[in-house]
Formats: structure tokens, sequence, C-alpha cells
């Protein structure tokens, strides 16, 4: 018991945290001491042993600890008393009013992306109860942990971000579970304070609407192309007819990819954000035929994942979608720039996480990270002992250059190897001519790139983690928007040999996101690859449908793809 008293400050120092939605309604639990009162009737001495014993066995940091030490908590100020239960005079045992219609919220979960196994079970009937005090004991706190756990599932995901992946970076939202359930408990509408925890970003909501109006046919996906090579102007190709069809064209003689086709597709791909070049090539095929074939585990999972971000994202934001190979910024919820972006490899994936742009960095050094120095420059510099030199780098030994000539680079795979490595600013550094700091652990940032071909690809997983932005000054112009001091031009302006950094006034939240599903401005959902397989894995994780792909194909696929990249 000493563990519960020492655990109530902590308590009392979460409550009252619940949302802002329903905040002024259990505002003042905050300043109330909790008050572990006496059980005053059998069955609340039987309920207060049931969570004691629950609360004693279960490991400490575990989900089952977090919720017997709420729940404890929650009973133990109120005499250990039922909350969901009312008992008639003959002995009858029925759930109270709020209770039922909470029990209709759980029935109805699938139109919220969830299982009601999860929450419904036999055990949940009063009737069994009748005069059976243990029964109602465990009634009541079951009914209780049910209630915690939808909650929880609903406002923050049911899986936590890190099981599916170590790169899923992202802190699960907390949530007062004493606080929110003594005023379902006391609610005329608990069903409006529990819809009050789930996101409302559009996107979800508007993945929420596709999940109920969701049929597994594809009636509505447009006529499908086969497959087949690239198409390109005056080649002869059995789908022409088709292709005509899917573009709404006059059907013509002959099979010849002909200038009108050329003109049709042109258009096409500029409503998808593809290359114009008139070409149907693997990516505007795909597009042609509705993307990939979006199923109910895919707007579940991307449901999840919306769960998991920060309930608010900014009124001026970056969010960039890594399967979208896409940066946006966002003001009051409308896309105000976008522009391409270069993300990491499978092997040097781009981590999930949210974060605030803290600086910017103009003519910026590149501190080479151990891994590519261990990979790529150790190898290159013991063909070529000049390769530093040549690619404007400096070897560094405690912050001070020293001749890559007198260093035994074989040595470099060992713990004991002192050295950094550093290029220098200059048209051919790395980084380009600016980067934006967000600092974390991952050492992940956005930033320029002299390798400007790669953003023609329609497929863009070429770096090392880091993100690439195709029009960095642009894309810093718009960024500066709010910032009177600091412009494209003033930016521009320090370009040079030395690194400058500027600090602007306000931080700027910037989002690395992960969904495979996004809905356009027209409503329409557009699907993505998922091109790190986190879609598949959580899809898994949910005891969804199987992937129609396996990660570890999707993985080999793309690793084909890395070892043809330039």
């Amino acid at each position: 018991m000493n563990k519960i008293l020492v655990s109530v400050v902590a308590l009392v120092a979460g409550l009252g945290s619940v949302l802002p939605a329903v905040a002024q309604e259990v505002a003042g639990l905050a300043a109330s001491p909790v008050v572990i009162a006496p059980p005053q009737s059998p069955l609340a001495e039987i309920i207060k042993q049931n969570l004691s014993r629950a609360y004693g066995t279960a490991g400490e940091n575990s989900a089952a600890y977090s919720e017997a030490q709420k729940l404890y908590f929650l009973y133990g100020s109120r005499h250990f008393e039922p909350i969901w239960l009312d008992t008639a005079a003959n002995g009858d045992v029925t759930f109270s009013p709020a209770a039922e219609k909470i029990l209709k919220l759980f029935e109805a979960a699938e139109s919220e992306g969830l299982r009601p196994s999860d929450y419904l079970s036999p055990s949940l009937d009063p009737k069994a109860a009748k005069g059976d005090a243990a029964r109602q004991a465990a009634l009541e706190t079951e009914f209780s942990a049910a209630t915690l756990r939808y909650a929880t599932h609903i406002h923050t995901g049911r899986i936590r971000p890190q099981s599916v992946d170590k790169l899923l970076d992202i802190e699960p939202k907390q949530l007062d579970g004493a606080a929110l359930l003594t005023q379902l408990a006391s609610s005329a509408d608990p069903v409006a304070v529990l819809a009050a925890l789930e996101p409302t970003h559009p996107e979800f909501l508007a993945l929420k609407q596709a999940l109920a109006t969701f049929a597994d046919k594809a009636d509505d996906r447009p006529l499908q192309i086969a497959a087949g090579p690239s198409l390109k102007p005056g080649m002869s190709d059995p789908r022409v007819p088709a292709l005509r069809t899917r573009l709404e064209l006059p059907p013509v003689d002959g099979l010849v990819y002909d200038d009108a086709l050329v003109e049709a597709m042109k258009a096409f791909q500029a409503t998808q954000s593809l290359d114009v070049d008139g070409v149907m090539g693997p990516a505007t095929l795909t597009a042609l035929n509705g993307g990939v074939p979006v199923t109910k585990a895919d707007i579940i999972a991307n449901m999840e994942r919306w769960r998991w971000m920060p309930r608010e994202l900014g009124a001026f934001n970056v969010f960039v979608n890594i399967p979208e190979f896409r940066l946006a910024i966002n003001r009051d919820g409308q896309e105000e720039y976008t522009t391409r972006v270069v993300v990491g490899t499978t092997k040097n994936q781009t981590p999930v996480f949210s974060d605030n742009i803290r600086h910017l960095v103009v003519n910026p050094y590149w501190n080479v990270p151990s891994s590519i120095i261990k990979g790529e420059i150790a190898p290159a510099v013991l063909q070529n002992p000049a390769y530093i030199d040549n690619q404007n780098m400096d070897l560094l030994y405690q912050g001070e250059p020293v001749s890559p000539w007198q260093v035994n680079w074989s040595m470099v795979s060992t713990s004991n190897f002192p050295f950094r490595v550093r290029q220098r600013p200059g048209a051919g550094n790395a980084l380009g001519q600016i980067k934006f700091l967000f600092p974390n652990k991952h050492d992940v940032y956005l930033h320029d790139t002299p390798s400007k071909s790669l953003f023609s690809r329609s497929a863009r997983a070429f770096s090392h983690g880091c993100v690439r932005v195709e029009n960095p000054m642009e894309f810093a112009d718009a960024l500066m928007a709010n910032e009177p001091n600091i412009s494209r031009a003033s930016l521009e302006a320090m370009f040079g040999s030395q690194e400058r950094w500027v600090n602007p006034e306000t931080q700027i939240p910037v989002h690395l996101a992960y969904f495979t599903l996004r809905v356009g401005s027209d409503g329409a959902l557009k699907s993505y690859g998922d091109v790190y397989g986190h879609n598949a894995k959580l899809i898994e994780a949910m005891g969804l449908a199987a992937p129609t792909i396996a990660p570890e194909i999707i993985a080999e696929v793309n690793a084909v793809v890395d070892e043809l990249s330039p």
C-alpha cells in the first residue's frame, strides 16, 4: 500500500489534463488532493480488494499497471462505491444510463476503426451479477477498464508506435483516466465527452468517412490499363484504344501513341503532381488505374497514425509526408507552399517524429556521420589518399585539421578511430547552400543538395536519412513569411564561404510523417507506396488483413532501386 500513497502526489500533479474540450468540467480536480477513502459497504470492500490485487500484481511501467493505478485512485476517492451499476430493492443489477450509452459506443467501435471485442465481453452482463457481490465488483471494474481502454484507443491509438518500428519516434499523447471516468459517470452526454477525444484533423475525419462508406469492390475504379513497357510519343501498343477511352478521347484507327494522346496524358499528369512529360511510365500507369488499390486495412492503419500525431499541428507548420516525397507549408489548415523532397533509403530511413525548426544555416558545413566515414569515405581514401582534399573536406582531430595522408585508415572500423570529417561550404557541399535545423537525436534535418537530378524521379528515397528540398530558397522564403527581418533576399546575401546561422524569432513546428493515404482537395483518397513497409507492419500489428505485399519484399525491391541509383 505504500507505493499507492507515494504515487498520489504524481497523480494529483497530472489531473485536469484530459483535453481542452473537457477541461472546464474537470479543472477542479487538479487542485484537489486524492484521498483514499475507506469502503463503507461489502460491495465496496470487494471492489477495493480486486483493484488492490490488480495494482499490486501488475508489472511497473506496463499498461496494466497504469490502468490499475488510475482505477484504484478513482474508486478510492469515492469510498470504492460503484460508478456504473444501479441495484434495485429486489437485487436486480442494471447499468446506469451513462454506462448504457457508452456500451453503444463499444458496439459501434468498427466505425472508429477499432474492434468491439477489445471492450465488450460476455462477462459484461448485469443480469448474471444479481445477488452476487463478487460478480458485481468484477462487472464494475471491468466496465471502467473497458471505458478507459476505449478512450485511450480513440485518443492516442491502440498500437504503440515504436512497437512497430523504432524509427517511429512518437510519444503517445497522455490521457488523465481518473478525471475522464469521473466526468463520464456524471455527464448527461458521455458520448460527446468521448467524441471530444478523437483527432480533429480534417484528413482523419475524411478517412473515417471513407471507412463508413467503403465497399470491398472495384466498381468505382477507372478502366484498368494493362501493365507493359513505358509508352513514348510515336510508339505503337495494343493498349492505345483503352488509353484513349480512359482519357476520354474519340476512338481512331491504329495503335499509335499520337500527339493527341500525349497532350491528354500531360494534362492528366499535371492533375496528379507527376512529371509532365507525356510518357506513360510506371508511376503514370499506377495513377491512371486509380493508384494503389485501397483496402479497409489501409484506411484503418492511416487513421491509427493520425491518432499518433500531435493534437495540434501548429497554425503555421511544415509537413513532410515521406511516402509522398513531398513537403508542404500549411497555414490555418490550408496549404500555402509545396515542393518535392528526397527522403532516406530503406537502409537509411528518415525517422518519423515532430519537432520545431529553430535555426537556418547558410553555407553550412557538413559534419559527416561516422557511418558514412566508415562505409564510404574510408574505402575511397584507401584507394586515393587525396580524396579528402578533392571533396573539399577537412579531417579533424580534437577540432583541428590534420593531414589524411598521416592517418591509418584501416582503423576506421574500430572504436579507437578518433577523427571526424567535415566538408567545407561550397558549391559541391552535400548540404548545398542552406539547411533547416530542428536539433534531434536522429541528427536529421531539411537541406539543399547539389544532386538536383534525383528530384525528377517519381520515387525519391535516395538520401542517408535527411530530407533534401528541391527548391530550398523558395521554401526558405515561404518559411520565413512571419519573420520581418528574414527573407530570401537577406539569406541569399549571405552566400559565401563562411557558415552563417540565422535564428527566427518564432520556432516553426515540423512534422516528418508517414501516411500512405492522403485526402486531396477534391475529397478523394490518394494512395502512395509503402516505401519503408511501416504500413504493412502496422496492419499486421493491428490484426487486420494480411498485406498484399510483404514488407521484406518491399525492402528487397527498394534495395534493388538503391543499387541502381547514382
